[in-house]
Order: structure tokens, then C-alpha cells, then sequence
């Protein structure tokens, strides 16, 4: 093991890296809080403020998977497709297989310039999460709870509120509703098979209502959907916690453009075509696995610096009086002081922990059963 990959599996450095993520967190929050009075007087300040505020705080989660871990993202199309990334309003398809897929995609909103103002459609319980699911609240992200009796109204007007968004975001969607795993998938090829559609061997059976809907809401918006197929060299299985122990990986991204109006208009055309394009996702994640790579040109997009130099400036601004509380706490030589600050760092990567397992394939709980297959679009 080199010196470098020995700091950077030392405890106490990441979690003084948590410590900056959270506090840095807090704070942004709190500003985005405070700009709420902008919304009634001008609502587009508003949003590009909170794009810039969420940007500070999101792209500190890229900075480890670019810089930290030195992770490569290589695409597989072509420069037309390249060219057209950062300049329009489209929404995203990727599958949802590992831990870190959506950590990949915002590497790429972040070397297009559109990390702040980026997109999803999310389950509902994210947004209790801290951090993550109050920055997005504040970005006007659209929650879910996968009920659409229950979701209908919230879900309309939430997409609707975003037809004139001043900053080109991606939206993105997880059109399979949950991880995959062989026991979901067990039971989705279950519901393919009684639905009469061909079955799918690396994803579930996408939901097709959150694409309809998304993609009717949003019309004359977007312009276009991007189908990214993403999977790991080597059989690699990424994980959020091997990104923090500096691990690095080596991403594989196919990205191909379809434009809004090749697309049907008929809700149950538009689910046609979605299950089509989920048959040649899994064409291709069979090409891979086959090959060890997507067929057509690659492209390597570089990394920016202001990844780094955005956590660069949080790390100064936080870790200073955190390092000179510290040596006050052990000069003092106070034992009630230095328990006090030992429960501290307890509780701090405890809390740096659970934020992390919110990722872990294993602790995505999900009703996706047989219940919720007979939903199903």
C-alpha cells in the first residue's frame, strides 16, 4: 500500500471530511432557508441562487469520486450527442444497479455545468434525509411515494412548476422504482411474464406512469431523453464507502439521444416504446458483459477543478477552529472537556455512517414485492 492510499484510509481523515460535508451542509441549508423570502419577489434569483448553494454542497460528493478515489468515467458516444450536453432540458434514463450510479451521473452534470440545477424524481422518505433531501427541497425536486393515487396531484404540480426553469437541467429518473437485486428481479420477471413482455436479464421491468407522466408534464420543455446504460470494468461493485476509502473504480457510460418528438405521444405507445428501450438497454449490458465494453466511439470528458476547490475553501473555512477547539480541549487538560469532545467524534461518524448507509444496496428497503408488482404499469 503507497503512502497516498494509506491517508486515505485513515479514520480520522474521513471523518474530518464528513465534519466539512456536514457542517458545510448545515450551513447551505440554512442560507437556502433564509432565500426563501425571494421566492414571492423574484422567483428566478430564487432558483438561481439555490442552484449555486446545492452545486457547493453536491459537487464535495463528486470531488471524492474524482479527486479523492480518482475515479475514470469513460462514455460511449458520439461527439454530436457531446456537443448538445449543458444546452438543453432533457431528462435522463439510467438503471439503477449500483451504489454510486447516481454519484456517476452527477459527475457528469458536474463537467457539463449543470450539477446544481439537476434533477430527480424521488421517493418521499429521501426527504427526511439531512442534507440530502432538504437541499432538494429547497431545489424543487419532485417526491414520490410510488402510490400514484397518492402521488398524482403532488407529482402534475411539481413538474408542472418546472416548464420555465431559468438554469438547463437534466431530470432524472430511475424508471425501474428501485434497486436491482435478484430477489426484485425474481419477482419483476414474474410480473413480465404475466404481462406478456419479453424478460430482462440485468434490469427490473421499468414502471412506465413516472416516464409518461414526466415526459407529457414536461413537453416543450425538454427536448430531448438521454438513455445512459452504466456498468463497472472488471465486474467491479462499486460502493459509496470504497469511494471514502479512496477506491478507485473505472465507470463505463452509453449514452444515446433520443429527441422528444421521436417519441410517441400515447401514453400506451410511450410505455411501448420504454419497455423497447429497456430490452436494448439489457442488448447492451450483455454486449458488456460479453465484450468488456459498449459498442461505438468513446469519449473522456476532463474533470474540472472547481470540484476540489470548493471543498478546499469549506475545508479552511471549518477545519481551522475545529483543529484549534481540539488542542484548546487537550491543553485544558479537562477530563469533562475531552469526553465531551470524544462523544462528539462518536456521534459525528455515527451520524457520517448512516448518511453513507442511505446508499447501501442492502439497506434500500423497498415494498417492491408481489403487492406492489400487481401496480405496475
Amino acid at each position: 500500500m503507497g503512502l497516498l492510499a494509506y491517508l486515505k484510509s485513515l479514520f480520522i481523515l474521513q471523518l474530518l471530511m464528513g465534519f466539512v460535508f456536514v457542517v458545510s451542509g448545515l450551513i447551505i441549508n440554512f442560507i437556502q432557508l433564509c432565500t426563501c423570502i425571494l421566492w414571492p419577489i423574484n422567483k428566478q434569483l430564487y432558483r438561481r441562487i439555490n442552484c449555486r448553494l446545492s452545486y457547493s454542497l453536491w459537487s464535495q460528493l463528486v470531488m471524492l469520486l474524482e479527486w479523492w478515489s480518482g475515479t475514470e468515467c469513460t462514455l460511449y458516444t458520439d461527439q454530436a450527442t457531446v456537443d448538445k450536453f449543458g444546452k438543453e432540458h432533457v431528462i435522463i434514463i439510467l438503471n439503477h444497479n449500483f451504489e454510486i450510479d447516481f454519484l456517476c451521473g452527477w459527475t457528469m452534470c458536474e463537467r457539463f455545468g449543470i450539477l446544481g440545477s439537476s434533477k430527480v424524481l424521488a421517493k418521499h422518505e429521501l426527504l427526511k434525509v439531512p442534507l440530502i433531501g432538504w437541499t432538494w427541497y429547497f431545489l424543487e425536486i419532485v417526491f414520490c411515494k410510488r402510490k400514484w393515487e397518492e402521488d398524482r396531484d403532488t407529482v402534475f404540480k411539481g413538474l408542472d412548476r418546472l416548464k420555465d426553469y431559468p438554469e438547463f437541467m437534466w431530470f432524472l429518473l430511475y424508471c425501474e422504482g428501485t434497486r436491482f437485486t435478484e430477489k426484485k428481479h425474481q419477482i419483476s420477471m414474474q410480473v413480465a411474464e404475466s404481462k406478456g413482455l419479453p424478460k430482462l436479464k440485468y434490469h427490473l421491468l421499468p414502471r412506465t406512469k413516472g416516464f409518461t407522466t414526466t415526459l407529457q408534464c414536461l413537453k416543450g420543455t425538454v427536448s430531448a431523453v438521454y438513455d445512459v446504460t452504466l456498468n463497472f470494468k472488471d465486474q467491479q461493485t462499486p460502493t459509496l464507502l470504497g469511494i471514502v476509502n479512496g477506491k478507485k473504480y473505472k465507470a463505463d457510460m452509453s449514452i444515446r439521444r433520443f429527441p422528444v418528438e421521436d417519441i410517441p405521444n400515447d401514453e400506451k405507445e410511450c410505455a411501448n416504446w420504454l419497455h423497447k428501450l429497456y430490452q436494448e438497454k439489457d442488448a447492451l449490458q450483455e454486449h458488456y458483459h460479453n465484450e468488456g465494453s459498449y459498442p461505438g466511439p468513446t469519449i473522456i470528458p476532463h474533470r474540472r477543478p472547481w470540484t476540489l476547490l470548493n471543498f478546499l475553501f469549506w475545508a479552511t473555512l471549518l477545519l481551522s477552529p475545529l483543529i484549534n477547539f481540539a488542542c484548546g480541549v487537550v491543553v485544558s487538560g479537562s477530563p469533562l472537556l475531552i469526553i465531551g469532545f470524544i462523544l462528539f467524534l462518536i456521534v459525528a461518524s455515527i451520524a457520517i455512517r448512516r448518511l453513507i448507509g442511505v446508499t447501501e444496496v442492502k439497506k434500500t428497503g423497498s415494498s417492491y414485492g408481489d403487492q406492489e408488482a400487481k401496480k405496475q404499469n
